[in-house]
């Protein structure tokens, strides 16, 4: 399939321009002339520069993905066929990377392959969770089903997410204004103001002398101060690409104080949310212990699932490598015991995710309200501190006189 760009008229009289995807010029003129579109001019748009920077300034984004997998599944149950279903989605999308992705999905699975095959084609779109649950649901017969639930899962994760960004928004910027407005009055204010207390000869308070000091060693060093944290940041872009970059920022996430803890139960709850996903659609535990090692997001996490995949490999249940962690709260392998012994592992699994979700939002609510306090009195103790080291000699020069 390709992108056209087009401009038609509508039946008002106006002019309007876009781009479509279509099969040929006249499927587009088609597709068009159902919108009551008369087409003007239309042009294959396919490998134009315009399009490739389209596509990479929209990317494909979590949020398009739940979407699609929504639509695509509410389309499924209602007996709609594979390919009329992902044809209805490509007009349906506004993002021009998703259209043009779902399209050569539809062209493949019309050619005769899997739709599973097709996901699994672009890895950096959809993970091996995600293809493995549709195969699934492709080989037991119950698409619609794996679909609906994939959407649902996809839709928990993407909202947990949203939701840290957001606790997290509001202490980044405000700690980013505080470190310019410092920046600035450091290089800028306080050394026309140094100046003027010198002058006077009196002796300076401890925290004007402090602020003096870093606001002369800020004035000399600033350039080399940014080619540091340039130099700085590159570098740990790059060893955090190792093995032992990774494992290392992943040890530190788990031991941070507050976060640490709210980390620990997003990585619990991602394992038992993926894990019972999957055994729900069909894969057998080890296949999905393997994937839910790639989806958990942290190498500690990794490779104690790995580790447990080696047990039950030996014959040992699920739940013996995870008593032994002190990364796993004790109830989580208690209560996957009972699900092993009674089983119903998956239904155990949603409880527990269920439960550290609840957790989890409970702490970013927390953390919310006892940021904003927090936030304020480092604002106030910044401003006391420059306060105290501007107006407190001008105090006592003026009670000289």
């Amino acid at each position: 399939m390709a992108i056209f760009k087009y401009k038609a008229e509508t039946p008002a009289g106006k002019i309007k321009t876009g781009n479509i995807v279509g099969l040929s010029d006249n499927d587009v003129t088609l597709k068009l002339r159902k919108k009551d579109l008369n087409v003007i001019s239309l042009r294959d748009a396919t490998n134009t520069l315009e399009v490739k920077i389209l596509k990479i300034i929209n990317p494909i984004s979590t949020k398009d993905l739940v979407i699609f997998s929504r639509q695509f599944s509410v389309m499924i149950s209602a007996s709609v066929p594979v390919v009329e279903s992902l044809m209805i989605l490509i007009d349906q999308t506004n993002s021009i990377s998703l259209r043009d992705m779902i399209s050569d999905i539809a062209f493949e699975v019309d050619s005769g392959a899997f739709l599973s095959d097709a996901f699994s084609k672009r890895p950096k779109i959809f993970s091996d969770f995600f293809v493995n649950i549709v195969r699934s649901g492709e080989s037991s017969g119950k698409l619609d089903e794996v679909l609906e639930y994939l959407a649902d899962e996809m839709e928990k994760s993407y909202d947990m997410v949203a939701k840290i960004r957001g606790a997290m928004i509001y202490p980044i910027f405000i700690t980013s204004g505080l470190i310019g407005v410092g920046v600035v009055l450091m290089v800028y204010v306080i050394p026309n103001l140094t100046a003027i207390l010198q002058e006077t000869g009196a002796e300076l308070p401890i925290s004007t002398r402090i602020v003096i000091g870093a606001s002369e060693f800020l004035t000399k060093y600033l350039v080399m101060i940014i080619v540091f944290l340039i130099a700085f940041i590159i570098a740990m872009k790059y060893y955090l690409k190792t093995y032992t970059g990774k494992k290392q920022l992943d040890i530190l996430k788990l031991k941070m104080p507050v976060f640490g803890k709210l980390f620990k139960y997003i990585y619990l709850m991602r394992f038992t949310r993926s894990l019972s996903t999957l055994l729900k659609g069909g894969v057998t535990i080890t296949k999905s212990l393997e994937i839910t090692a790639d989806v958990v997001g942290n190498i500690i996490y990794r490779e104690l699932i790995l580790d447990t995949l080696e047990a039950i490999n030996d014959g040992n249940p699920l739940a013996q490598v995870l008593e032994a962690s002190s990364y796993v709260p004790k109830m989580v392998p208690q209560m996957i015991s009972v699900g092993e012994k009674t089983g119903k592992i998956d239904s155990v699994l949603d409880r527990i995710t269920t439960f550290y979700s609840r957790e989890t939002n409970n702490m970013l609510d927390n953390l919310s309200k006892l940021m904003e306090p927090a936030i304020m009195v480092l604002m106030g103790v910044g401003v006391g501190i420059m306060v105290a080291a501007v107006l407190l000699p001008m105090y006592n020069l003026a009670s000289q006189f």
